[in-house]
C-alpha cells in the first residue's frame, strides 16, 4: 500500500487524496506521504520499536489517516478508539492494549488525559490556544503538539525497513468490556490482500475510486476501507458525522464511486421527504456497500428500488473468522441473507459439536482465517474456535440449499424461556415492518414460572402509546409468528441504545429489568 502512496505522491503531488467534510480540510498526495512520514520517522526517533501500540481517539479528520498511515509505516500497531467511549472502558483499552502513545483532539483531550496512564506520550492534533500553550510548556505532562513532532523529522527523512504496522482492533463492547483483536504484524498486514476468489467487495477498490465513508472511521470497516482506497491511489471523502442530506450532496459533488453505510444511514435516507431523495444526481455511483447490523427486508428492498443494483452487503467482524458478501441481485434471489463466503467455508454447528445440514438452525463458524488471539484474553481466545479450528463470532443461522448463510441472531442475545431458545432479532424484524414502529429491539426479562419471557421495547412513528396499540403489536406477532416467539409485553421508549454502527447495545436495556444479575452478559 505505501509504494503507491509514495507513487501518487510523485506523480501527481498536488492532488486531492483526502477530503474531510463539511470543514472543508484537505490533503495532497505529498502532504499525506509527507505527513505520515515525519510522523513515523518522529516515533522511531523517540524509541518506538516494531510492534509497539499507539492509541488514536478523536473525530473524523485528516491527522487521523495520516497518524494510522504513519504506524503503517514505522511497524506500529495503531488503536482507534471510540470518543464515545466512557471512563472505564477508554483505561481498559489504553491500559489493555500497552499504548505508548495516546494521539487526541481538543475534543476528546479531557477524557483522555484522565484515562492515560504514566510515562504514555500524549499527542493533540488541534493547535491549542496562546495561553493554553504557554501554560502546557510549564508542564512536562502535558501533550505535545502534533505539528510540533512532525517538526522532529526533515520532509525528505528516509523510514527504516521494517515490516508494515496494522490495526490493532477492539470490540464495539456490546456485552461488556470491548475486547482487543490482535495478529501478528505479517498477518495484520496481508489480511486484507486479494482473497475472495471471484466475490465483488474487495476487487471493487482502485485508482479510479471516489470513496464516501459517513461513519466514524474509529470503528474497523471505515476505517480499514478508507486506508485500502487510498492505498491503491484512489480519493477519500470522510464526513465528519452522518447528515442524511448533506450525503446525497457529496455524491452529486465529488462524483463518488463507491461508499459504506450501515442501515441506521439508509433508515435516515429513506425518512428524507420525496423531493429531498431525488435532488441530486447519484449516477456515479456504482457500489454502495452496508454492513454492521441487520437491516430489514423493507428498507433493503426501499434502497434498491431507489439506487438500483448497486448495494453491496458483507457480514465479517473486527475477528475477520470469515466475511461473507453478495450483491442486490443475489440478495433479490435470497431476500435476507448475508451472502456466500469470499475464502474459507461456512459450517452451522449444533449441540454436542455436530455439523449441521442446509436450513438447520446452529452457531455460525468459519474455517480458513487468518489466526487471531484476544488480547490478554485467552480463555476468550479459546471460546471463539472450535476443536476444529473453525471460529466464531457468536451469531446464530443457517445455510440454505445454495449455501447462502443467513443469520438469525447473536447466542448472546438468545432467551431461554421454559427450556425453549428463542432468537429474538426474527420478531424484531418482524416488528420494524409494521406502519406504527419507527424503531425497536426484543429482549428477554424475568419471569417467576419461566424463567425469562420475550418483551418488545418500541419507539412509535406516529402513534401515541396506549394499550391498544401494544396489543396490536402483539397480535400482528401473533399471526406470523408462533407464540413462544412473540412478545407477552410491550414496553414504548423514546430512544433505543445504539452504537455508531447501529448495533443494539441490549446489556444496556436488560439493565433495566435485570439489574447487576447474569443475564446482562451472556
Amino acid at each position: 500500500m505505501n509504494k503507491l502512496l509514495l507513487q501518487q505522491a510523485g506523480e501527481m503531488p498536488d492532488g486531492v487524496a483526502l477530503t474531510i467534510t463539511p470543514s472543508g480540510a484537505t490533503r495532497t498526495w505529498r502532504e499525506l506521504e509527507q505527513h505520515s512520514r515525519q510522523c513515523a520517522a518522529a516515533l522511531i526517533a523517540r524509541g518506538f520499536e516494531m510492534g509497539d501500540v499507539i492509541a488514536i481517539c478523536m473525530e473524523n479528520n485528516a491527522q487521523y489517516i495520516e497518524i494510522a498511515f504513519a504506524a503503517q509505516r514505522a511497524g506500529l500497531y495503531f488503536t482507534p478508539v471510540s470518543r464515545s467511549l466512557k471512563a472505564r472502558e477508554l483505561r481498559h483499552i489504553l491500559a489493555d492494549s500497552g499504548a505508548k502513545a495516546v494521539f487526541f483532539s481538543s475534543q476528546t483531550a479531557q477524557a483522555v488525559q484522565e484515562a492515560s496512564g504514566p510515562g504514555v506520550l500524549q499527542v493533540i492534533v488541534q493547535e491549542a490556544s496562546a495561553d493554553a500553550a504557554a501554560d502546557h510548556a510549564q508542564r512536562p505532562s502535558s501533550p505535545r503538539e502534533y505539528e510540533d513532532l512532525l517538526a522532529e523529522a526533515p520532509a525528505d527523512v528516509a523510514l527504516p525497513d521494517r515490516p508494515m504496522g496494522a490495526d490493532f482492533c477492539y470490540s464495539s463492547g456490546t456485552t461488556g468490556l470491548p475486547k482487543g483483536i490482535k495478529r501478528d504484524l505479517f498477518s495484520g498486514a496481508a489480511l486484507f490482500e486479494e482473497r475472495s476468489e471471484g466475490r465483488l467487495i474487495y476487487r471493487a477498490f482502485g485508482p479510479d475510486t471516489v470513496y464516501l465513508t459517513a461513519a466514524p472511521i474509529h470503528h474497523a470497516a471505515p476505517l480499514r476501507y478508507t486506508l485500502r482506497v487510498l492505498g491503491l491511489g484512489g480519493r477519500a471523502i470522510v464526513m465528519e458525522r452522518f447528515d442524511a442530506q448533506a450525503a446525497l450532496g457529496l455524491v452529486e459533488r465529488y462524483r463518488v464511486t463507491h461508499s459504506l453505510w450501515v442501515p441506521t444511514m439508509f433508515k435516515r435516507l429513506l425518512e428524507l421527504p420525496e423531493s429531498a431523495r431525488r435532488a441530486h444526481d447519484l449516477s456515479s455511483m456504482r457500489y454502495a456497500i452496508h454492513v454492521g447490523a441487520p437491516c430489514p427486508i423493507p428498507v433493503k428492498e426501499a434502497m434498491i428500488g431507489w439506487w438500483g443494483p448497486i448495494i453491496y452487503e458483507y457480514y465479517a467482524g473486527t475477528e475477520v473468522v470469515g466475511r461473507t458478501s453478495l450483491s442486490s441481485e443475489e440478495w433479490l434471489a435470497h431476500k435476507g441473507s448475508v451472502g456466500l463466503p469470499e475464502f474459507g467455508r461456512i459450517h452451522i454447528v449444533g449441540d454436542g459439536g455436530r455439523e449441521l445440514g442446509p436450513r438447520e438452525i446452529g452457531q455460525v463458524y468459519f474455517s480458513g482465517f487468518t489466526p487471531f488471539e484476544y488480547h490478554n484474553d485467552p480463555q476468550k481466545t479459546r471460546e471463539a474456535v472450535n476443536e476444529h479450528g473453525w471460529g466464531t463470532y457468536g451469531d446464530i443461522g443457517y445455510v440454505d440449499d445454495e449455501g447462502y448463510l443467513y443469520l438469525t441472531d447473536r447466542a448472546s442475545n438468545m432467551i431461554v424461556s421454559g427450556g425453549v431458545n428463542i432468537y429474538p432479532e426474527e420478531t424484531e424484524q418482524l416488528l420494524a415492518t409494521h406502519p406504527l414502529v419507527s424503531d425497536v429491539a426484543v429482549i428477554g426479562v424475568p419471569n417467576e414460572d419461566f424463567g425469562e419471557e420475550v418483551k418488545a421495547l418500541v419507539i412509535l412513528r406516529e402513534a401515541e402509546p396506549s394499550s391498544e396499540v401494544a396489543r396490536e403489536l402483539i397480535d400482528f406477532c401473533r399471526r406470523n409468528l408462533s407464540p413462544i416467539k412473540c412478545p407477552r409485553s410491550v414496553d414504548f421508549v423514546d430512544d433505543l441504545p445504539r452504537t455508531e454502527t447501529g448495533k443494539l447495545l441490549k446489556r444496556v436495556l436488560k439493565s433495566k429489568y435485570w439489574g447487576d444479575g447474569a443475564k446482562l452478559i451472556a
